[in-house]
């Protein structure tokens, strides 16, 4: 049984209490179809699931993986990720030896955003550093640690950055003993992963953003959020937000995407004036 454009209404309802996020009208149709297949998946019925999900966190975890966007794309914003590496270039300057430099990337989908932050720094030949992606989507998160992508994303690496790009032979080509010139050509141009020289540099972690408590104890010296916080309500923003600078580091940073938040008129923040980033630092704790 097939749930019905009505009874989608009480899901919606569902995905925000769980999540915060609000689904527009426009997504119900996507909504709807997560949830068929879900409970296709699981051999149930729409009305079994729907009694199931307080039972169990592994259906929970399902249908939000598949009810929830998780397209990304290398290098989303550019100016973004240059000002990061701007920062930690002078952070290191400072001779902060006693401590990493700390980037905490908010609803990072795919890892694509951690990934970029990770080349430009390592381009850069920034060593002391850590970068955080979380997600609530665990099936996300697989693909964020696994860093394999398609021939479309590595297209939007800039030059600078290739260096850590590394071919990744298809399955059909590794089980061959000796694949054809073609073939091997053909397979490292549709499938590529990070070069595995970044992996002790990113680590990823499931986590949802409305949850109190955070995902690490370490204070970040920056915090980027982009293109999320426009799924959830105002006041849930503010209530975000407010945890977001609560880890971040004095004097640190918390980008968010153009034109997002511009409401927001927090005390302990001051917004810098910057003509392509989003940007506000920590001026108290």
């Amino acid at each position: 049984m097939k749930v019905d454009s009505l009874d989608v209404q009480r899901w919606q309802k569902y995905i925000e209490q769980e999540t915060g996020f609000v689904l527009p009208d426009i997504q119900l149709q996507w909504l709807a179809n997560a949830i068929d297949c879900t409970a296709m998946s699981n051999g149930l019925s729409v009305q079994q699931l729907w009694y199931q999900l307080s039972k169990s966190d592994e259906l929970r975890q399902q249908l939000l993986d598949k009810v929830l966007i998780h397209e990304s794309r290398f290098f989303r914003h550019r100016p973004s990720i240059d000002f990061v590496t701007e920062y930690a270039l002078q952070h290191h300057k400072a001779d902060n030896i006693d401590s990493l430099f700390r980037v905490w990337s908010v609803g990072c989908a795919s890892g694509q955003e951690a990934w970029s932050l990770a080349m430009s720094l390592a381009a850069q030949r920034c060593q002391d550093y850590v970068i955080l992606g979380t997600d609530i989507s665990e099936e996300a998160i697989k693909s964020a640690r696994l860093g394999q992508y398609d021939h479309r994303q590595q297209t939007l690496i800039p030059q600078s950055c290739q260096p850590f790009v590394q071919p990744l032979p298809s399955k059909s080509t590794l089980n061959r003993s000796k694949p054809s010139t073609t073939e091997a050509a053909n397979s490292m141009q549709e499938n590529w992963q990070v070069a595995p020289v970044l992996q002790p540099y990113v680590n990823f972690s499931v986590h949802n953003i409305i949850e109190q408590k955070p995902p690490t104890t370490h204070l970040q010296n920056v915090i980027i959020c982009q293109n999320m916080l426009l799924y959830f309500r105002k006041f849930d923003q503010r209530d975000i937000l407010a945890r977001l600078s609560e880890q971040c580091a004095l004097e640190g940073y918390i980008i968010l995407a153009p034109g997002e938040a511009l409401f927001w008129r927090p005390s302990n923040m001051r917004r810098i004036a910057h003509p392509q980033v989003n940007v506000w630092q920590k001026i108290s704790a």
